[in-house]
């Protein structure tokens, strides 16, 4: 079987997490090997301040919190994303907006954003799916014009950028997952961007149960206390080191999967050409991290059979997100603003392929057939 995701591995990992061990003889949060993923990903994302996290479940509550949310106050967001990015700010009391997206992207539709807007509106939280932007110049100007904050979830995003500028850094915050799923991993854990230098300070407090212990630290107070809300999201130095040796090896993971990428685009562009099936499109403003290949087929009849016949050729091939304004829990806190016109339809034909990196150009090449193969018996 050619699983659909392998989390990547280099083979330094375990060197590094015994130096945590061993060595540092230091394996809660904020260690040698934290501070050396804070740094690198400032300097490389050109970011203002990084903090590792337990998941980029809890990077989206921090966001949350630093909003200064509070009950009634809405927030405006795509249907098709992963549970996290609501319960986050449901956490805090806020009402979810939901808005559709894009068909050619899966992205929130930028074009939909100002209807859902209200006078209790304060936060747009733009999901960048599969790693590919959504239009940032257009809903930073939005939020400029109606006073609101940014919240990007860029859990699939680390290394995409657009024009230029590095996802998770446009924003007021920005949102990282190294999940084991994702193109950079420490098993569970994440990561939060902060964009505006005025946030630093109790985002650290935030993340230290609420305490300036960090300020303590830094010589800067004689003892810490508590002093506002928060809770424990300090990422184990142990899951830093693991993260640390990707880290080191980013270009050559993104190289990787990007040529995956390529090769499945090269090979299944005909069927797209012919109408048989549908890509994604990635907008020329946007660079991706080829952190999943996704294509559509006709219907969920299709894509169930197409799954189908997939895995009885050794190819796991999953769907996706399952709507949330539609499920219980999306009912109960949110509410979908205008017309659902694509966000069940697109998802119920979307599937996506195996990715990831060291995927070996016999098990691709395998992959390819199958998928011609099932289009051309159909």
């Amino acid at each position: 079987m050619i699983n659909f995701n392998v989390p990547p591995y280099l083979g330094t990992e375990m060197n590094y997490v015994r130096e945590a061990a061993e060595v540092n003889h230091k394996i809660c949060g904020d260690g040698p090997f934290s501070r050396r993923c804070h740094t690198w990903m400032e300097n490389r994302f050109r970011a203002e301040k990084v903090l590792l996290t337990t998941s980029g479940t809890s990077a989206l509550e921090m966001a949350a919190v630093l909003c200064d949310l509070k009950p009634g106050d809405e927030v405006i967001l795509p249907s098709f994303t992963f549970s996290s990015t609501a319960t986050a700010f449901q956490a805090v009391g806020a009402t979810l907006v939901f808005v559709d997206v894009r068909p050619d992207t899966m992205n929130l539709d930028e074009k939909k954003i100002e209807a859902a807007i209200t006078d209790r509106t304060r936060v747009i939280v733009p999901v960048h799916y599969a790693g590919v932007a959504c239009e940032m110049d257009t809903i930073i100007n939005i939020a400029r014009k109606h006073n609101l904050l940014v919240v990007e979830d860029a859990a699939q995003g680390v290394m995409s950028t657009y024009e230029g500028r590095y996802l998770g850094t446009i924003g007021t915050f920005g949102c990282y997952s190294f999940h084991e799923t994702k193109n950079y991993s420490m098993g569970e854990g994440g990561a939060i961007v902060i964009n505006n230098p005025e946030y630093i300070d109790r985002a650290e407090i935030i993340r230290e149960k609420g305490t300036n212990r960090q300020r303590f630290f830094r010589g800067q107070v004689d003892k810490y206390t508590w002093v506002d809300r928060g809770s424990s999201y300090l990422q184990s130095d142990l899951n830093a080191a693991y993260l640390w040796a990707q880290l080191e090896q980013a270009d050559k993971i993104n190289d990787n999967r990007l040529a995956t990428w390529q090769f499945y685009w090269n090979h299944l562009k005909p069927l797209a050409d012919e109408g048989l099936i549908e890509l994604a499109h990635i907008p020329t403003e946007c660079t991706h991290n080829a952190h999943m290949f996704w294509l559509k087929c006709a219907d969920l009849q299709e894509r169930t059979a197409f799954i189908r016949f997939l895995k009885e050729r050794g190819v796991q091939a999953t769907f996706h997100y399952i709507p949330l304004h539609s499920s219980p829990a999306g009912l109960k806190f949110g509410r979908f603003n205008g017309e659902d016109e694509y966000t069940t339809k697109e998802s119920d034909r979307l599937v996506r392929l195996p990715m990831y990196y060291g995927l070996s150009a016999a098990d691709r090449q395998a992959v390819v057939d199958a998928v011609l193969a099932f289009f051309e018996q159909a």
